[in-house]
């Protein structure tokens, strides 16, 4: 697990330079850099998520072999429940 915080911090901390250069001083080239590991940081963030998750699973399939109690499930609201309605054209 350190080792994928690790990897993320030096990922993030790879692109300032050309984060810089993009936003400060309008160097297309470091934009293209920056979308690049923002592309790689999207698939690691991915990998990550999918990681974390299957060893939550795992885990509670672990323990609720050995009889431990599982909390009650919450109920996810609607997706149309998230989003707020759109403004309404005049």
């Amino acid at each position: 697990m350190a080792n994928n915080f690790g990897s993320l911090r030096d990922l993030v901390m790879s692109l300032e330079g050309d984060f810089e250069k993009f936003y400060d001083k309008n160097n297309s080239a470091a934009g293209t850099r920056v979308r690049k590991g923002m592309q790689e940081l999207k698939n690691m963030a991915q990998a990550i998520r999918s990681e974390v998750q299957n060893t939550k699973n795992s885990a509670a399939g672990t323990g609720a072999a050995a009889g431990a109690a599982k909390p009650a499930a919450k109920k996810a609201a609607p997706a149309a429940a998230k989003k707020a309605a759109p403004a309404k054209k005049k």
